[in-house]
């Protein structure tokens, strides 16, 4: 299980959109459910920051617009199955298998596919192919954005003096189209500071609201200004 944020779809009179709303509690490694206070509204403003800011670079997005303190507005897609986490420096399942350094800076990004929401769902290319979940193309155009999506946010944290170990990016279609659909919350974001005396949070250690409120207000500064 791996720490999730929680958000809901909230019905809308207009079929070509979907809302989300971002609730005030997250999910733990441990499956435990801990509340937070504003942290909806705090996710919601972090996402629209970035959403806005990829969209200045070109980067196909289904966000639309912020429409409430906590919510979203996106263009009405279809899920596509699968998420791309994309790796920067060795995490633990990398360690073990290689006997690298956890933490160590990879010259090259990694692209694990992922199906559900567990750090033991990663997939091929095949399996993806193979069960019609995905077009081969649809999987290259989805690799390249992520490449592209992966260097423009890493790129924005060194300037900020973060390096961003972590990146998982969730994709849709509408009308033919693949968009980025998610996320920069401080859950899917995953960013160490350069600075060795750092008092961030670990950002694979977040159990708890204070914790979460402490690393989360960290991209929230940038969101504003």
């Amino acid at each position: 299980m791996i720490t999730q944020v929680q958000k809901k779809i909230v019905p809308s009179d207009l079929d070509e959109f979907r809302i989300l709303e971002y609730d005030d509690y997250f999910l733990t490694q441990k499956n435990k459910k801990v509340r937070a206070k504003d942290l909806g509204e705090k996710f919601a403003t972090i996402n629209s920051y970035f959403f806005d800011y990829l969209k200045g670079f070109n980067i196909p997005c289904a966000y639309l617009k912020k429409s409430g303190k906590k919510s979203l507005h996106y263009i009405n897609f279809t899920d596509i199955p699968f998420k791309v986490r994309i790796l920067n420096a060795v995490d633990k399942r990398t360690s073990k298998i290689f006997s690298l350094k956890t933490g160590t800076q990879l010259e090259l990004p990694v692209f694990e596919l992922h199906y559900g929401d567990s750090n033991d769902s990663i997939i091929s290319e095949s399996h993806l192919i193979s069960l019609n979940l995905c077009s081969y193309e649809d999987v290259k155009f989805i690799t390249r954005l992520c490449s592209k999506i992966n260097a423009i946010v890493k790129s924005f944290f060194e300037r900020r003096n973060d390096l961003v170990v972590e990146l998982t990016c969730g994709f849709g279609k509408f009308d033919g189209k693949i968009y980025l659909i998610d996320e920069f919350s401080p859950v899917s974001l995953r960013v160490v500071e350069k600075k060795s005396n750092s008092k961030l949070p670990d950002p694979y250690k977040l159990e708890t609201a204070a914790q979460m409120i402490k690393y989360t207000d960290h991209f929230l500064n940038f969101a504003n200004g």
